[in-house]
């Protein structure tokens, strides 16, 4: 089989060091791995985390690879009396949209705060669809089914290929082991079956890929990425809504708070280039969307203030006009030369850095 006929193939199934002591690669050796086989996706699925996906978003856009956000669980038995009603299994997870992945978030957040810190318990009537909306869901049996087996479930439910990567190369097992051996806490000597009996868990060629599966589940691994559209670009800082009062717009209520702390600022008027300047900032504000931004550090420092609780705004965001005139920083611009740019600019492209500081003493009570 030539390069041309190869198959072409996403991996559903594949976890980082992220899972801590059972992933031995970093993300970004799967993700360049990936691409190299020439790979049409990648689905980073680390157990019950989605810790690792901001780092392998990073490499696969740099390596043009698209990258399928998710997470992988094991699914317990149910005790029903004295008898065990279902196998234990692998759920694997993909986020198909925005909300698939704040549904799956959540799940995650229900799981690990049910549970002591560093584990999680899933049985198998806490899945449902209502929980797992807009996701993929891949149930992987903890054995091979036999040929007979898998015949009877494609008549029933769609069947996928897909891999168990702990490793990007087949050179990675001897840490692999080693990671396996802490986990359990044994020598390695004395690990026996615990440990892998082969290399096969790192990402494979796909001519070997294509010698193990059929076709049609080869081909069903594209129809699943094909479906999960979602990408960490995706995220926004979302702010609270309720630090802009009802029938006001976030531009309109930060213009009308920073001329009134700017009149209360200068008494005696606003000179002209300090206005100059505060309207010059208020149009980049809104032109870069921070307007709640600033009306969310506007708010907490505000509280401190109605609680005599000392605070101060300090670095860059001294010198912006509007964050004086709004009382979070004390550095007058009519009294002293600001470079707005230094602050906030268009090229830099994301939310400015106000730093407050709290007297420490009182800290808790802000944060809270």
């Amino acid at each position: 089989m030539n390069i041309a006929t190869l198959p072409p193939y996403a991996e559903l199934r594949c976890v980082s060091n992220f899972s801590f002591l059972r992933g031995a690669s970093h993300p970004h050796e799967l993700v360049e791995r990936a691409h190299a086989l020439g790979y049409s996706a990648l689905a980073l699925v680390d157990e019950c985390s989605v810790a690792g996906v901001v780092r392998a978003h990073g490499a696969a856009k740099k390596a043009g690879l698209k990258l399928l956000v998710g997470s992988q669980f094991q699914v317990q038995g149910q005790v029903q009396g004295q008898v065990k009603d279902g196998r234990p299994f692998t759920l694997v997870v993909l986020a198909i949209n925005l909300n698939g992945y704040g549904n799956l978030c959540e799940f995650i957040t229900r799981l690990r705060r049910s549970a002591r810190k560093g584990t999680y318990r899933l049985l198998q009537k806490h899945i449902h669809a209502q929980a797992l909306a807009d996701c993929v869901v891949i149930a992987v049996p903890d054995r091979a089914n036999s040929q007979e087996q898998m015949d009877s479930l494609a008549r029933w439910v769609p069947l996928v290929a897909v891999g168990d990567v702990h490793i990007h190369v087949r050179s990675r097992k001897p840490l692999h082991d080693v990671l396996t051996a802490t986990r359990i806490g044994r020598p390695l000597s004395a690990c026996g079956f615990a440990l892998a009996s082969n290399a096969e868990q790192h990402l494979r060629s796909r001519l070997a890929l294509a010698q193990c599966y059929p076709p049609e589940l080869l081909a069903e691994t594209l129809r699943v990425a094909e479906r999960c559209t979602f990408s960490l670009d995706e995220l926004r800082y979302q702010y609270p809504g309720e630090v802009v009062p009802e029938g006001e717009t976030p531009a309109a209520y930060l213009r009308r708070i920073t001329l009134e702390g700017a009149r209360d600022r200068w008494p005696e008027g606003v000179p002209p280039k300090v206005a100059a300047q505060i309207e010059h900032e208020l149009a980049l504000i809104a032109e870069l969307g921070y307007e709640h931004y600033f009306l969310t550090v506007y708010d907490i420092v505000a509280f401190a203030r109605s609680q005599n609780i000392l605070c101060q705004g300090r670095g860059s965001a001294a010198n912006s006009a509007v964050c004086y005139s709004l009382g979070i920083t004390a550095v007058d611009p009519a009294r002293a030369s600001v470079l707005f740019e230094r602050f906030i600019s268009r090229e830099r492209n994301e939310p400015p850095d106000i730093d407050v500081d709290f007297e420490h003493e009182r800290r808790e009570e802000v944060i809270q």
